[in-house]
């Protein structure tokens, strides 16, 4: 009974706490060491008094100084004596900073927060300096399950998750899936690190696994560094690789505002003629990107086209891009781009009626659609590697598996319980 006892407090233990995984603690700002001090920033700051501020409009690091009762030459050696830490011309209006006194009232310590992870903490002891603080960061590994009823950006945000998810999603299948025609009743399942400081949301980190399921197939995505040159992470689960030849889109999610048509009706002439190519509706200024290595062979105005660069990458394809606000760093004729490179920005230059970008790719000479358009896979995981991968796909399955198989006990062991003794 003593046993059955036990076992039943366990479970309601479980049942009436946090309805997540177990994690890993977050390692505490605050830290007490053996000479009985306790530390912030690296400072004993129980030998101090503190004030806190903020960077307001029109401050410089002279003038957040003078405040404290720094000298202004004072205040100019600090500044050149910690360049190679932090440049202060750098401080944001907003940002936090803390003021640190000694006893007698004197400025000891500045600590300026840069970044949510990263402090700058100037010295005005006897060795004036700067040194750079980073929190560690906790990682936490995920599993989100969503079906698209509304866009993949909204539905990941109804899951919980951060939108983040979406960003990485659609670089991981940016050869494989065109995220400009999700459709309702797409789904996905994915495993992933988020990354975490002080209890916040920093960031996305490896995605070890992904099912995603769009227009009735399903393309499963798993994690693994082969340590070849070409860079590829991620892998279908024959270790295909998920990088094409091409991009499926050259700019990052938006929306298509016109297709690929023979009959489209002008919105500005009213004419009815062929539109081969693709409109992408985005804000001004949005980069646009080469989907593919190649050679740049123009670039200029044409006319109803506007800001105009073209690419040939090879025998067999050519692209264009139209209505640009301005071309992308070092885009010339002759040129050689890379897959992903910036090329130009979305605009409103020539024939158009808002700021968008028309794509066009022609195969052999003739317009085809590139929505549609096949694009051969790059090189799959390797012979000598295969056992390495299969290795990483199990893993990414076990982490997936256990995260199910968790949610199931939760469901039908964890929440009964809830309901009938925390309730």
């Amino acid at each position: 009974m003593k046993r059955i006892a036990l076992a039943l407090s366990i479970l309601l233990i479980a049942a009436c706490g946090r309805q997540e995984m177990p994690q890993e603690p977050v390692q505490q700002l605050f830290t007490v060491v053996d000479d009985g001090h306790t530390y912030e920033y690296g400072i004993p700051v129980d030998l101090y008094s503190r004030e806190e501020g903020s960077v307001g409009k029109g401050d410089v690091f002279s003038t957040i100084l003078d405040r404290y009762g720094v000298p202004q030459q004072k205040s100019y050696q600090l500044a050149e004596l910690s360049k190679d830490v932090f440049d202060v011309r750098n401080l944001q209006v907003g940002r936090d900073y803390h003021a640190y006194f000694d006893t007698t009232g004197e400025l000891a310590y500045l600590v300026y927060e840069a970044t949510d992870r990263k402090s700058v903490v100037f010295s005005l002891l006897d060795t004036l300096g700067a040194s750079l603080i980073e929190k560690d960061l906790e990682v936490n590994t995920r599993y989100t399950e969503v079906e698209i009823q509304n866009s993949l950006w909204a539905d990941i945000q109804d899951a919980g998750a951060s939108p983040l998810l979406a960003l990485k999603l659609s670089d991981i299948y940016a050869w494989t899936i065109n995220f400009f025609g999700l459709q309702k009743g797409d789904s996905f399942k994915a495993v992933y690190d988020e990354y975490e400081c002080d209890g916040s949301f920093v960031d996305i980190g490896n995605v070890y696994y992904v099912d995603f399921e769009h227009a009735g197939k399903n393309y499963e995505c798993y994690f693994y560094e082969d340590g070849n040159e070409s860079g590829d992470k991620y892998w279908n689960e024959n270790g295909e690789s998920l990088r094409k030849a091409f991009l499926k889109a050259p700019l990052s999610y938006s929306r298509i505002s016109s297709g690929f048509s023979y009959a489209r009706r002008h919105p500005i002439t009213h004419q009815v003629k062929a539109h081969t190519g693709v409109d992408y509706a985005a804000p001004k200024g949005t980069p646009v990107m080469s989907i593919g290595d190649g050679v740049v062979t123009s670039v200029k105005y044409e006319g109803a086209g506007g800001n105009t660069v073209r690419i040939t990458h090879n025998s067999v394809y050519k692209t264009a891009y139209l209505h640009l606000s301005k071309y992308g760093p070092g885009i010339k004729a002759g040129a050689r781009v890379t897959q992903g490179q910036v090329i130009g920005y979305v605009g409103a230059t020539g024939s158009a009626t808002g700021p968008h970008l028309d794509f066009r790719v022609w195969k052999n000479g003739t317009p085809i659609n590139p929505v549609t358009m096949d694009s051969p896979p790059a090189d799959p995981v390797s012979a000598d590697k295969m056992p390495e991968f299969e290795a990483a796909k199990a893993r990414a399955l076990a982490k997936r598996d256990s995260i199910e198989m968790y949610r199931l006990y939760e469901k039908l062991v964890l929440d009964p319980l809830r309901t009938a003794f925390c309730e």
